[in-house]
């Protein structure tokens, strides 16, 4: 039987690579996608159904969900607006009978207090209340948010932070993509939480040598405390907000809140994930 699946912020880098993997791996499933921009949407595969509807308006999201059988919510990125926005895909997908949700969060969002965090357990708490069969889908980094960290690198020779002896689990955008597909196209849920992560943790020495070897020049970390990785982020130019961020960001890190590795990913899409050095070259060459 023919199941209609929908995938929220479709335009998006995740979403986009979700579409083209259910495309792959989806032989009699309809596909809608959900956006907010319509010249954008329009650039989607043929064959994807899109629907045009804005995150923070409830009734236009339950119209685009009319019909709908399974909803991937993609977590958004407007840190402080989103929350309003996860809940009103959440208390539309239980307006329009949806049999299913699927939601993409972070590392142990239920127990970790890194400060990136809170809204994904905010978010899968309004799930769990929802009475919504759900699966979440809590997703290490992705191998791509190191591309402006390779920029800086290309020009610097320095890639610079107060990591520590923190580790990264991280795995390509589109193994993550992969993974939501398999999850969405299975007839029954296969499990409720996923801890999604690359198969190997490194640590910022070895982002180093791997950007060397895409750049090919010398690249060294720089590790700093806290207080003099801020200092030197302002001198940059990057603004308080920013520099506050990443600063604390690195903290996080440095506790290991990235660090698990598991093999929850590889199961699903059934191969490896993504090499880091991969995935950098990937992304750096995407840009060129």
């Amino acid at each position: 039987m023919s199941t209609t699946i929908a995938v929220t912020a479709a335009t998006g880098g995740l979403g986009r690579l979700v579409i083209n993997n259910l495309l792959r791996r989806g032989e009699d499933s309809r596909l809608v996608a959900i956006a907010r921009d319509a010249e954008k949407a329009s650039t989607l595969p043929v064959g994807v159904e899109t629907r045009i509807a804005d995150h923070d308006d409830l009734a236009a999201v339950a119209a685009a969900l009319e019909g709908v059988d399974t909803v991937l919510l993609i977590s958004g990125n407007e840190f402080g607006k989103r929350m309003i926005q996860h809940r009103n895909v959440i208390n539309a997908a239980s307006q329009v009978g949806a049999s299913r949700l699927v939601y993409t969060s972070a590392p142990h969002a239920s127990t970790s207090t890194d400060f990136i965090t809170a809204e994904h357990r905010a978010t899968e708490a309004i799930i769990q209340e929802s009475g919504l069969i759900s699966t979440i889908l809590r997703m290490n980094s992705y191998h791509e948010n190191y591309l402006t960290t390779l920029e800086l690198a290309a020009a610097t020779g320095e890639i610079v932070g107060s990591v520590h002896a923190g580790h990264v689990a991280s795995a390509a955008k589109d193994d993550y993509a992969d993974a939501a597909a398999v999850v969405l196209l299975a007839p029954d849920p296969l499990k409720a939480i996923y801890e999604l992560t690359g198969t190997v943790a490194w640590d910022y020495p070895q982002l180093a040598e791997a950007a060397a070897a895409v750049l090919r020049r010398p690249v060294k970390y720089v590790d700093l405390d806290s207080e003099e990785h801020h200092t030197r982020l302002l001198a940059s130019g990057i603004d308080e907000t920013t520099a506050g961020f990443l600063v604390q960001l690195d903290a996080d890190l440095a506790r290991g809140v990235s660090a698990e590795v598991t093999n929850e990913l590889e199961q699903l899409i059934g191969r490896p994930p993504t090499p880091l050095i991969d995935g950098l070259r990937a992304a750096w060459e995407s840009t060129r």
